[in-house]
């Protein structure tokens, strides 16, 4: 283990709702549309000249008049698309509706003209109608997509009830959680929802607060305990007077967390989009020299030549690279929010993929942040239930956070406790009282001397207790040493597996904390932490990280948020941990729900599941565009082989399909393999 040590550094409205453009509404419409398309191409297909001979139906000198009204209606479900097509040219944003535009409104107009002048010979109607149909069936796979991939903000907002029952002068009044103040007193019933954070003047209840920070055992809460947001109170009514509404309250806090995420996007987003406005040029580039080349140079017809170039226009539409990355982040989102992970720049997503160390602060991270009882040694035949009882009854009344600690653990334990007489405190070394009659001693190992209490029987778990930085406290009876009861910041029962979860990753672990340095020993020695800094100020923190920067790793630094905010910005990603009741931390690049480091292991398997489904996603769209533009403009035509219209629309859209099926199999990911 590597041993690093630094001895001086010894209002009222909840967010609104930030939409990704495709909707559940908008699914719909384009569905309807699309049935409506496919109804009226049936008889298109019918009046069309080759498909009416190979099945024998006769036609009529007016077909091609029923082929236009039918097409030109088909044509009117298009204008959609040119109505997008002009925000991204008003934008300068040339994109997917510009190629479609441009692809739909030539072929149209090409066939209108071949209409009236049949001399040009050949209509596209079918194709362009072809082409309409499965546009509209991609948008509504898009929008289906956008929607099945989750809305995170519609999530949380589900948390939080519709209404609240406010008291006013001891009289209940209903009013909508928007109407909610801070200093508003409210009433919860068994069953219902709490609609912002507060404290509990009134009442008992058990809550279930599994929602917000993940805790599946409800949480036993009386007057004065605080309460969160979307908690449910189980099997009692609770009088709360609120603390935090609207965007200050902790489902505000998440739901500014999401939308500020929904606005950042990784590097390859930016890479498909910048991608996406060069494919336009290029592709428009290329009809025109497909037009240019088989009418002008080769010497084919013009109808040929601009059925080639449609088909360019039409086959390079880049539904597959608009879609590439942002439905994966999407659906990212989405899987992160259940899992209690806010990233709240996904242009961190990369940066946490590579990330070779992380950095934890040890109090309230790897440790409960709690002083607790975390080892017992008895002596002289002494038995355990008996010694604590002892030591419980004689510091039930103390004020002192080990006494405390000690009672607590007592408590826990189940044992009751007992009355004591002659209680006397010695300062600064323990305390003396009887228990029918019987002496008892407890305190420090310089109260036991001045007692002349042997502690030889004592001395070895003692020196044990010492190195691993434990606070020692002594139990005696009479003149006979009955036990030793060692006090900690009790390491976390997760924090053990999660260090050695992230092992597994391949990523190496550090500790920083400003504790002594037997403590921090004891603690990386428990954990197997790789390296550890020890009397660390929190000042001086960001020092640390920066030094384990200079060895060239990408550090991701894991704090409370408060005292950590100057590490977590130096790191090249900060992530707070533990935000449950304060998701307010404008430090970190990623705020975690729950005050368990596991969490950690969750979000770097996430994030590296996202990169490699992004990069996939990329190289599909980009390789088949690569491939499928030249095939439209004819370059194989040597070996007799054409893409026409229609089968570009088909396999355009076909790669869509692959890249959205592709990025919702992130769904199946299980963020809990290692």
């Amino acid at each position: 283990m590597t041993n690093h040590r630094s001895q001086h550094s010894t209002h009222k409205h909840v967010m609104p709702h930030g939409g990704h453009g495709m909707d559940h509404g908008s699914a719909k419409k384009y569905l309807q549309r699309f049935w409506i398309v496919t109804a009226l191409l049936i008889p298109l297909v019918l009046t069309n000249e080759p498909v009416a001979r190979f099945f024998g139906i006769p036609l009529f000198t007016f077909s091609i008049w029923i082929q236009f009204t039918l097409a030109t209606i088909i044509f009117g479900f298009s204008l959609v698309f040119f109505q997008h097509a002009w925000h991204e040219i008003k934008a300068r944003a040339f994109g997917m509706m510009t190629l479609v535009s441009l692809a739909v409104g030539s072929g149209y107009l090409f066939s209108l003209v071949a209409t009236v002048l049949p001399s040009l010979g050949v209509q596209f109607y079918l194709e362009i109608s072809t082409l309409i149909w499965v546009l509209l069936f991609g948008h509504y796979l898009e929008a289906r997509s956008s929607n099945a991939a989750g809305d995170a903000l519609t999530e949380v907002a589900k948390l939080l009830p519709k209404q609240a029952h406010t008291l006013v002068d001891g009289k209940e009044i209903d009013v909508d959680i928007s109407e909610l103040s801070e200093g508003d007193i409210v009433l919860v019933k068994p069953g219902e929802k709490i609609p912002a954070d507060g404290k509990i003047i009134k009442g008992h209840s058990h809550v279930d607060e599994s929602l917000i920070s993940g805790e599946s055992k409800p949480i036993e809460k009386d007057s004065e305990a605080s309460v969160v947001a979307g908690s449910i109170a189980l099997d009692g009514s609770l009088t709360i007077a609120l603390t935090r509404v609207g965007e200050s309250s902790t489902i505000g806090q998440i739901q500014k967390l999401i939308a500020s995420a929904e606005m950042t996007k990784p590097r390859q987003a930016r890479i498909a989009d910048k991608a996406s406005a060069i494919l336009t040029f290029t592709a428009l580039s290329v009809a025109i020299l497909t037009l240019l080349i088989w009418s002008l140079v080769i010497g084919s017809s013009f109808a040929f030549a601009i059925t080639l170039a449609i088909t360019v226009l039409v086959i390079a539409c880049p539904h597959a690279l608009g879609l590439a990355i942002p439905t994966v982040t999407t659906i990212a989102t989405s899987l992160s929010v259940k899992n209690g992970v806010f990233i709240k720049n996904l242009a961190k997503i990369e940066t946490i993929r590579k990330a070779t160390y992380v950095a934890f602060d040890k109090t309230g991270t790897l440790t409960k942040g709690k002083f607790g009882v975390v080892g017992v040694s008895l002596f002289n035949e002494a038995l355990e239930n008996d010694v604590l009882k002892a030591v419980g009854s004689l510091e039930q009344n103390s004020s002192h956070v080990i006494g405390n600690s000690i009672v607590k653990y007592v408590q826990e334990k189940g044992i009751s406790l007992t009355d004591i007489t002659d209680f006397e405190n010695i300062a600064g070394k323990g305390i003396r009282a009887s228990i029918d009659d019987q002496h008892y001693i407890v305190g420090n190992e310089a109260l036991m001397k001045d007692e002349n209490i042997p502690l030889d029987v004592a001395q070895e778990a003692f020196n044990q207790f010492s190195q691993d930085g434990k606070t020692i406290v002594f139990v005696a009876h009479e003149k006979n040493i009955l036990g030793l009861i060692a006090l900690a910041d009790e390491v976390k029962p997760e924090s053990k597996e999660t260090v050695q979860k992230l092992h597994d990753l391949g990523l190496k672990v550090a500790m920083l904390t400003g504790d002594n340095e037997q403590v921090a020993s004891a603690v990386a020695h428990e954990l197997s932490i790789d390296t550890y800094f020890a009397n660390v100020l929190p000042q001086d923190k960001f020092a640390r990280i920066k030094e384990l920067q200079t060895e060239g790793n990408v550090v991701l630094m894991v704090g409370d948020g408060v005292n950590d905010a100057p590490a977590l910005t130096q790191s090249d990603v900060g992530i707070a941990i533990g935000a449950g009741t304060d998701v307010a931390v404008e430090a970190g690049d990623v705020v975690l729900t729950r005050s368990n480091p596991s969490d950690i292991v969750r979000l770097v398997i996430l994030a590296r599941a996202v990169y490699k489904k992004m990069i996939q996603n990329l190289i599909w769209a980009l390789g088949y565009n690569v491939i499928a533009i030249p095939a439209a403009a004819g370059i194989f035509a040597v070996w007799g082989f054409f893409l026409s219209p229609e089968v570009g629309a088909l396999l355009m859209s076909l790669s869509t399909v692959i890249v959205v099926v592709n990025a919702m199999s992130l769904r199946r990911i299980n963020l809990d393999r290692i």
